[in-house]
């Protein structure tokens, strides 16, 4: 643990508290615009300069970038400091077995690149609010605990997010205000950057309360004193193994009440399932242009630029608006299995069999 006295590495940790208090307030304050926005990008401030002050601490200021001359890089006559991207990197290098956990590092990737995109752009705050307060939760959670760990309790915040209290009717509003701006160019872009991210990485991660944390809301109807907290946060790691497992049985049952229910797009396929599906099916491996010459010459969907977006064979095919793209059916992988089986059509030969207009009843 470091101990501060007055000078630079206090203001720099002063600096970087005040910007993470001011995030938090931000985020809590009711109705307030642009607020998730201006807590991602304070809360980033706040990382960035907590790592300053450790830096400052434990190496002095060669935490600034410097030319090949020797001479501090400046921008706008001020020296420029490593972002927080290199922050991590050069953390990670030098804390030994303090180092940062997977499920942090992953924490703050996600939102430097999430602030990348948010300072060029504008959205609701409601939209990004639906799809980021795990990952919100966390990025403060666990500023708080490096906090602590590097400067020791008198410096811990002692609050979180929680829950910002909301009037149903408002947050009703805002939650359909959110699902049609996902349906916007812009926002497409973020969802599908949040939705790759979430995707590529390892299951362990992304299941970690460090990387974000997943809520249930479950009532205390017995049981409970009247001291007890209205909520709390516990911390994954910390529960026992029994614990865990009663947790995983309230959630199986959630689940399956869930899946009960209609899901947009529920067994449609990618162009890749499609292809996949063929191969177990035949043992006929074909190409994305093969795919791509199939549903042109059997008009299965328009092309990609065409106006039309939703004339497509729904049997075979579906438009996919929020994506913008197409989606494929169990019995388009069927037909494709027919052609393969009982036509002969394979990777060498689909592209010329495909030249001219099919009649899918023809082969039907």
């Amino acid at each position: 643990m470091i101990t501060l006295r007055q000078g630079k590495a206090k203001t720099i940790l002063d600096n970087s508290i005040n910007s993470a208090i001011t995030a938090v307030e931000t985020y809590n304050r009711p109705r307030t615009k642009f607020r998730i926005e201006n807590y991602i990008i304070l809360m980033v401030i706040a990382w960035t300069k907590l790592f300053h002050a450790y830096f400052q601490t434990t190496i002095g200021e060669r935490y600034f970038y410097k030319e090949k001359n020797g001479r501090y890089k400046k921008i706008d006559g001020e020296k420029k400091a490593w972002e927080l991207k290199e922050c991590i990197k050069q953390y990670q290098k030098n804390a030994g077995r303090d180092k940062l956990s997977d499920g942090v590092v992953a924490n703050l990737n996600f939102f430097i690149g999430i602030r990348n995109k948010i300072e060029h752009r504008y959205w609701d705050s409601s939209t990004l609010d639906i799809l980021l307060f795990g990952e919100c939760q966390s990025l403060l959670y666990n500023y708080e605990n490096l906090l602590v760990e590097l400067f020791g309790n008198d410096y811990s915040l002692n609050m979180s997010l929680a829950y910002a209290l909301q009037f149903s009717q408002i947050r009703a509003n805002e939650q359909l205000t959110a699902q049609r701006e996902l349906l916007s160019k812009d926002m497409q872009d973020i969802k599908k950057y949040i939705d790759k991210y979430k995707t590529d990485l390892p299951q362990e991660v992304y299941d970690s309360q460090e990387y974000s944390i997943k809520l249930l809301q479950i009532p205390k109807i017995s049981n409970t004193k009247r001291s007890d907290l209205a909520v709390e946060f516990v911390n994954w790691n910390t529960i026992s193994e029994e614990d865990k497992e009663n947790y995983n049985k309230v959630t199986a049952i959630i689940k399956d009440k869930i899946v009960k229910h209609n899901v947009s797009n529920a067994n449609m396929l990618r162009p890749i399932d499609v292809r996949n599906a063929v191969r177990e099916k035949t043992g006929v491996e074909i190409s994305q242009s093969n795919h791509t010459d199939l549903w042109k010459a059997f008009s299965v969907r328009p092309h990609a630029k065409s106006e039309a977006k939703f004339d497509t064979i729904t049997k075979y095919c579906i438009y996919d608006e929020p994506h913008n793209d197409y989606l494929y059916t169990s019995e388009w992988v069927d037909f494709i299995v027919k052609l393969v089986l009982k036509f002969g059509f394979n990777k060498e030969n689909i592209h010329n069999n495909c030249k001219k207009t099919l009649k899918i009843e023809d082969f039907d």
